[in-house]
């Protein structure tokens, strides 16, 4: 009990510092670092589903709405996003907004982990630990689907795509360089205007570097002055493998679907 508690404190935490440098913008909303909300006003999110649902989904917690905050984050997790990963699993695990299943909990944050993070690494090993033999053969039998669906083999081509198209679809009808460009968005004391050059920073839309950015914060996630898994040893941290089997990816599956809700603090519509 008081590893699976402290899993879960330790999540809470981990996304806390992942969703904010600040912490949290003005209207509430968290939001990552160097992502202000003049970029979200201009539609930033809705060009990065994985961001755009992690969003929604800790919105949809924040009001105690579990069961949809389930479903934003299994849609963010489509897009390989690790921190809604690692949010499923401990909803599963947890039985909150969905059934406890123990080992698909596993399953996830093992996910979660599968790029090395030392916060999710850690995580991983506690729910480990905590399975029984039974529930372990499960998990592993579990987690080859999920892997098949949520891996980046499969998720990262598809954030890839749209990144591109929507990059395209934004600056295709422009002239000039990003640099040159002025994003005018609505503010609370009228028309506001971002320079291009940070909206279309490269980090943001080249899917290389878009990764990198993403491993920049998550790999060894610093809490106030604690690095997170300080007090607990991980074999090989920099990225022990996984213990579920390798599979091949499957790319045509659909998309999960999610709640029509109201977006407009999100810079973005309703719907998908």
């Amino acid at each position: 009990m008081k590893n699976t508690r402290s899993a879960a404190i330790a999540l809470a935490t981990l996304l806390a510092a992942c969703t904010g440098a600040p912490a949290w913008g003005t209207n509430g909303k968290p939001v990552n670092p160097d992502i202000d909300e003049g970029m979200i006003r201009a539609g930033f999110l809705g060009s990065h589903p994985d961001l755009r649902y992690r969003l929604l989904g800790l919105e949809q917690r924040r009001q105690g709405k579990h069961a949809d905050a389930f479903r934003f984050f299994q849609r963010a997790a489509y897009y390989g996003d690790k921190p809604s990963q690692g949010m499923l699993a401990e909803m599963l695990w947890n039985g909150t907004g969905t059934a406890a299943d123990r080992p698909q909990a596993y399953a996830w944050m093992d996910l979660a982990a599968e790029r090395g993070y030392e916060g999710f690494l850690v995580l991983r090993e506690r729910y480990w630990n905590a399975l029984g033999e039974v529930e372990r053969d499960d998990a592993l039998a579990q987690g080859e689907a999920i892997y098949a669906k949520y891996g980046d083999a499969a998720a990262q081509p598809r954030l890839a795509r749209v990144l591109r198209r929507e990059r395209l679809r934004m600056t295709g009808s422009r002239t000039g360089s990003a640099g040159t460009l002025k994003i005018s968005v609505p503010g609370p004391a009228g028309p506001e205007e971002i320079d291009g050059s940070k909206f279309y920073d490269e980090k943001f839309w080249n899917p290389k570097m878009y990764r990198a950015w993403h491993d920049g914060i998550w790999m060894k996630p610093r809490i106030g002055q604690v690095t997170v898994g300080e007090a607990e040893q991980v074999k090989d941290a920099g990225h022990p493998a996984s213990r579920i089997p390798a599979v091949k990816p499957t790319t045509d599956t659909r998309e999960p679907a999610t709640p029509d809700v109201d977006e407009a603090g999100l810079g973005t519509p309703k719907g998908g």
